[in-house]
């Protein structure tokens, strides 16, 4: 009973993270198209759009690692799992920052 529920759950897990990394790689890949489309257009707001549509990105791509802490087995896998959360809230971090002063610039 706990095995299969254990395998229901791993499953579950997989399929979501999955599904927020590909969220994740879809809406960068728009931002990315809008940044040109607005470089193209002489945009003003191009840093602020493109920064924001980078921060959404990286949002659901974290939220996939934080899905992933629940399946790991190994110390060894925590700690790369932890490695590549702090990365990403950093640049998370540093987006929001961007965001901010632009947003005051403007």
């Amino acid at each position: 009973m706990v095995n299969a529920l254990e395998t229901i759950l791993q499953q579950v897990v997989d399929i979501t993270i999955l599904l927020f990394e590909f969220m994740g790689v879809l809406v960068i890949i728009a931002a990315g198209l809008r940044g040109i489309y607005d470089y193209v257009k002489r945009n003003p707001s191009i840093r602020l759009n493109l920064a924001q549509g980078m921060a959404l990105g990286l949002e659901f791509k974290l939220g996939s690692e934080i899905l992933r802490t629940v399946v790991v087995r190994q110390l060894s896998e925590v700690a790369v799992v932890a490695a590549i959360i702090a990365l990403r809230a950093a640049l998370t971090f540093l987006i929001h920052w961007e965001i901010k002063v632009e947003r005051e610039s403007e």
